[in-house]
């Protein structure tokens, strides 16, 4: 039913594309796990954990300033290829070796692979999609991608007992990266990239495979005539005002800058140290509220995906935005109630050697985390927090609520309990707030930059805002938890909101409307 209209092969096509989302949302996810366990393995510095969980968002960097040519030139589908390649090979690196540097190499050229891979099936799947069914398939990709990111806390959570867990860990991938290599082989290449090199007949046919009709000659017309106006661009026309070309740079650039800064990343990032510090002692608490972010964002991308061609993408972005600025402005506040207090913790050492002396010398050396908490008595519990990628600095919270009113650090701050209400009202404006994220900014927005550029220079400029993309998340992950501690979570939840209201009006005036429009029209309309 909801796949009607456009044919199995089509829909096939696109989900066999889009499993380059699920290995992305993996690897995204993945770190956080599989940082603890190697941290103690290969006793990693800080500076050194920091530098393994940037070196993929590095790679991403890199590949997406550069990605943009490879998907204009050599098209689509070898691209997609290309990256999966890339990806099992990344992650073959990774396991045979357990030292530093080999770690960094895998992870730059898993970068590569995702942020790569990302652009292109965007790209390849908006290519190859029937107009009315368009918003479904693209946002199949982000729906899978949710889906990794789900899976990367569950193996997390499956793996982090297990001695070298986190080899199968990475390892997951590779199967998967060499089906989809495989896969994508036979899959027909995008038709507009053929018309682009001048090959009508070869894109007749795969017009007439993709819409199952005899006959692809009308669309094809429609699509090499608007090629014909847009092969014309070169890279440096992004930059100027011909078609309001700069002016469609500047939404697309402005839409990432936004899907950034109202704080995706890091609620996915340091999800635990924030539940953390409303009052959830345990790691297992933690970690499992944090799965209960990964459903929750795939539950919600599922009703996005499935109704964004009857509802359209623009009325999507409003309500995501309206009601992330409701639940940001609902968790500041509860957060300012509560008195957060997150400070720096370096773990540097290895558990083994790494003694926790506490009143009454009790020390703790076990060599898993498992043991560390399940050994230690309720009244003293730590604040580990086990999601979190950058474990470097794992936030240990002056003042956690315990049931003797007891402050774990010594720094004795008021004592007594969070309020239930309050630390329950917490989780759920978290979860309210991922949730509308799951249903604007995070599926709307590629779907939005998969539709507003011509299609001669469509690859370079999805590159180009992917690069905005990386570069910002890099940004802004790095410096999540210093900024929290500067000025307090709430605070920043309150600049958040700032950011969702900004967001809300920005998608107002100069997004478009694009629903059960063709790539052709839409560019033709924005071309004025």
């Amino acid at each position: 039913p909801l796949i009607s209209g456009c044919g199995t092969f089509t829909f096939l096509s696109s989900a066999i594309a889009a499993i380059s989302g699920l290995l992305m949302g993996y690897e995204l996810g993945l770190i956080s796990g599989a940082l603890l366990q190697m941290s103690s393995i290969l006793t990693l510095s800080c500076k050194e954990q920091e530098v393994i969980v940037s070196s993929l968002l590095f790679g991403a960097l890199f590949a997406s300033l550069t990605g943009g040519f490879l998907i204009d030139r050599f098209g689509r589908r070898l691209a997609i290829i290309i990256a999966s390649s890339l990806l099992v090979l990344g992650s073959l690196i990774l396991l045979p070796y357990e030292s530093y540097e080999v770690l960094i190499v895998g992870r730059i050229a898993i970068g590569i692979s995702i942020s790569l891979s990302s652009i292109a099936t965007c790209v390849y799947i908006a290519e190859i999609a029937p107009q009315h069914r368009r918003g479904l398939l693209v946002s199949l990709n982000e729906l899978m991608i949710v889906m990794g990111i789900l899976f990367a806390y569950i193996s997390n959570y499956a793996f982090a007992s297990i001695s070298h867990g986190w080899k199968y860990m990475f390892g997951l991938v590779i199967p998967l990266g060499a089906l989809q290599t495989v896969a994508m082989y036979f899959l027909p290449p995008s038709p507009r990239f053929l018309v682009m090199k001048n090959d009508d007949e070869a894109a007749r046919k795969v017009l007439e495979r993709l819409r199952e009709t005899s006959d692809a000659t009308k669309e094809l017309t429609v699509i090499k005539s608007s090629l014909k106006d847009e092969h014309q661009y070169s890279f440096l026309d992004l930059f100027r005002s011909k078609n309001n070309m700069r002016a469609r740079m500047l939404v697309g650039l402005t839409l990432v800058f936004f899907v950034q800064t109202t704080g995706q990343p890091n609620i996915l990032f340091y999800a635990s140290t924030v539940l953390k510090s409303v009052g959830f002692q345990s790691n297992e608490a933690a970690s499992l509220a944090s799965t209960g972010v990964g459903v929750v964002k795939v539950v919600s991308t599922v009703p996005a995906t499935f109704f964004v061609d009857q509802v359209g993408s623009k009325t999507f972005l409003c309500i995501g935005s309206s009601v992330m600025a409701i639940s940001l402005v609902t968790m500041g506040l509860v957060n300012h109630n509560i008195h957060v207090n997150l400070t720096k913790v370096c773990r540097s050492q290895s558990p083994e050697d790494f003694s926790l002396q506490r009143p009454g010398n009790f020390t703790v050396t076990n060599g898993s985390l498992k043991d560390l908490f399940a050994s230690r008595p309720s009244t003293e519990r730590l604040s580990f927090d086990v999601q979190s990628p950058d474990v470097s600095r794992i936030g240990e919270l002056n003042r956690t609520a315990l049931a003797g009113g007891k402050s774990t650090t010594g720094s004795h701050m008021e004592g007594g309990e969070v309020p239930v209400v309050l630390k329950w009202l917490s989780l759920a404006s978290l979860l309210v707030y991922v949730a509308a994220f799951s249903i604007g900014l995070g599926p709307m927005s590629w779907l939005v930059l998969s539709e507003i550029f011509p299609g001669g220079i469509r690859g370079r400029a999805m590159a180009l805002t992917s690069s905005m993309n990386w570069g910002i998340n890099l940004l802004i992950s790095l410096t999540f938890l210093t900024v929290t501690e500067l000025i307090g979570l709430s605070w920043v939840c309150f600049i958040y909101t700032i950011m969702s209201l900004a967001s809300l009006a920005f998608v107002i005036m100069f997004i478009p409307e694009t629903k059960g429009c063709s790539l052709e029209q839409i560019s033709m309309e924005l071309a004025k």
